[in-house]
């Protein structure tokens, strides 16, 4: 697990310095979905800092099982708007928003739980009709919109591309997410500020982090097939 951790990171850090950026600018998201909690833990004591979860239910039970464990908790699946409190309640950084809808059940739950919840809009870049995410064209009235609610936190933006044989493919869809998140940070909204953008995985995220992102989401490469 240490060296699997070590040499991702390595190529990480690689990636960023080849475009001039600095390696500290770069989180990795270790994506846990389906992970038995033993294995979760090796990666934590190997170096993890930020785990990401797809599904609630999975994890409130890690949750309540390991509350005290050092680790940022990320969510970066579907979410229902019905599930937005128990979002709230375990998550430092939710990546998945992709409707007003949403925003306004965790702005409520915050609310509730006396929190400012920090999050990112979920961005539809590709048009796949199978992926979530708000459209290109709908992603800044959104931002406007969420803006507005006082509980949140707009941090960034999140993107899923097209799965390609070829990372390289993938690099538009990323260049794309970067270019609109500069664009949506000139408009300087209250409550929102791009510093996060949260693209690629196992297969692509040297090229994603080529193109600005600073959470890479990596799960097979860390844990191994999922079963």
């Amino acid at each position: 697990m240490k060296q699997r951790l070590s040499a991702i990171r390595a190529r990480m850090d690689a990636a960023a310095a080849a475009c001039g950026r600095n390696p500290e600018t770069v989180r990795l998201v270790a994506v846990t979905k389906t992970v038995p909690m033993p294995r979760i833990q090796q990666a934590i004591s190997a170096g993890a800092a930020i785990v990401g979860e797809n599904y609630i239910q999975e994890a409130r039970e890690k949750f309540n099982a390991f509350p005290l464990l050092d680790v940022s908790w990320h969510f970066i699946g579907h979410l229902q708007s019905n599930k937005a409190k128990y979002a709230v309640r375990i998550f430092d950084l939710i990546h998945s928003v992709d409707s007003l809808k949403l925003a306004e059940a965790l702005d409520k739950a915050a609310g509730n739980a006396g929190k400012r919840q920090d999050i990112l809009l979920q961005v539809n870049v590709s048009g796949e009709t199978r992926k979530s995410g708000v459209s290109m064209e709908e992603a800044p009235e959104l931002v406007r919109s969420v803006a507005a609610l006082p509980h949140l936190r707009v941090r960034g933006l999140m993107t899923m591309p097209p799965f390609f044989d070829t990372p390289e493919s993938a690099r538009p869809f990323f260049r794309a997410l970067r270019e609109l998140a500069t664009r949506i940070d000139q408009a300087a909204l209250p409550n929102v500020r791009m510093h996060e953008l949260s693209m690629g995985m196992s297969g692509d995220y040297e090229v994603a982090i080529q193109e600005g992102a600073t959470l890479v989401r990596i799960g097979t490469a860390i844990f191994g097939a999922r079963r």
